[in-house]
């Protein structure tokens, strides 16, 4: 065999190890806590539900301009919202499926993917759920909960525990389901394309990615718009890798407590571990940058809703992940791969939190504390025991659901 055929081989293996092959759940797990370090220097912790909300927010503009913003909720929406491609949240979702869409593509997983009539109206109805839980809890399970904790904020932790009770119950609404509706259970339909176009699609997609990157790099007006340029592009890596690794964090909260599998669950927990190191040597001291601006300021992240808020909003936000199939992210990759469901699922998501939240600024919910408290844990604990902290609880979940994978004590049955 000659020295090309064998440096081939290798590429192909290469290839189809990074662009086809199901990724292992922990590196998975540990490439976005790593990923997601590398956004917060670089500016800002990355977050679902900023760019959901900001694309929400155009469409009640949009409607705003018909009716006219004296009737009812369109108030909220006598001013332009910031635009689509130049909010900091916006440019990070659309990186995140233009990330998810290309590892689709290259591993020839995208197709669009119609469900039966059932479960679009379940996507309909856990989007508007989504919504409301995210507002309540200050963020979606990204930067309600994985980022939170992350960052060092106690609220972080209440909606932890309100993503738990939400997916219980989702989890118990399935299994009533299955016995008890049968009405739209047909009628599912899949528009495949040949390798060759998912291909093809997934090459002008990373083309367009590096392109758009570049075009936001040149900008020498703005630093801020200059900086999109890296958030557009660590966003499109975390999107491909979650798609690759299949890395939902809602599935770690389910599968323990439906099959007993805890590899998701595993992983979350060493994922925040590692972005809770991260944010603790960028905001210990926090360190400037040439222009005089923090790396990472303390309050990043940190939200006023320690206290019911944050679990209840995290209750309602796990039941409708339960119905949606996917949490905040995990939602945004699937749309990637082509699932109209979670089209459904984002769109009525992106509504309810903007009309929400417009309602919950106009009355200062969160500011006046209604929501619950700002908790900065490092504030009471300093920096290493709040370290020390996260860790332990992290090592105690990954025990407690590696227990149970044994002892199928926590599942929940039929």
């Amino acid at each position: 065999m000659s020295e090309e055929s064998i440096f081939g081989q290798k590429a192909k293996k290469l290839y189809k190890a990074l662009c086809q092959s199901e990724w292992n759940a922990m590196v998975a797990g540990i490439i976005v806590g790593m990923l997601s370090v590398l956004i917060m220097a670089w500016w800002r912790p990355w977050g679902a539900v900023g760019a959901i909300r900001n694309w929400g927010d155009w469409i009640m503009y949009g409607v705003t301009t018909l009716v006219g913003s004296d009737v009812g909720i369109f108030a909220f929406y006598e001013d332009a919202p910031k635009s689509i491609l130049i909010s900091s949240g916006s440019v990070i979702g659309i990186g995140f499926v233009g990330g998810a869409f290309i590892s689709a593509c290259l591993g020839h997983d995208f197709a669009i993917r119609i469900p039966p009539r059932l479960e679009l109206v379940k996507g309909l109805i856990a989007g508007i759920l989504m919504g409301i839980g995210s507002t309540l809890a200050g963020g979606c399970n990204v930067g309600g909960m994985y980022n939170a904790i992350g960052n060092l904020s106690a609220n972080g932790f209440t909606m932890w525990f309100g993503l738990v009770i939400g997916v219980l119950a989702g989890l118990k609404y399935i299994y009533w389901e299955m016995e008890a509706i049968t009405w739209g259970s047909s009628g599912a339909k899949t528009i495949d394309f040949p390798n060759g176009v998912r291909t093809m699609l997934g090459i002008v997609a990373l083309i367009a990615l590096i392109a758009g990157a570049y075009i936001y790099a040149g900008n020498e007006d703005s630093d801020y718009i200059a900086s999109l340029s890296g958030i557009l592009m660590l966003a499109a890596a975390l999107g491909y890798t979650m798609q690759r690794g299949r890395w939902c964090m809602v599935q770690g909260f389910r599968e323990p407590h439906m099959t007993g599998d805890c590899t998701l669950a595993k992983s979350v927990a060493l994922s925040i571990f590692i972005v809770a190191v991260g944010a603790t040597v960028l905001k210990y001291s926090v360190p400037m940058r040439a222009d005089g601006e923090a790396v990472l300021a303390p309050i990043n992240y940190v939200r006023g809703t320690f206290g019911w808020g944050s679990i209840v909003g995290g209750a309602i936000f796990g039941f409708g992940a339960m119905m949606a199939g996917g949490c905040g992210s995990g939602a945004l990759w699937r749309v990637g791969e082509g699932q109209v469901k979670l089209w459904v699922t984002v769109l009525t998501f992106g509504l309810s939190n903007s009309i929400m939240t417009g309602w919950f600024k106009d009355n200062d919910f969160e500011a006046d504390g209604f929501l619950g408290k700002y908790v900065y844990i490092p504030d009471t604990l300093g920096y290493g025991v709040t370290l020390l902290m996260i860790g332990a609880i992290m090592i105690l979940w990954y025990l407690i659901v590696d227990w149970n994978e044994d002892s199928n004590k926590l599942i929940i049955d039929m």
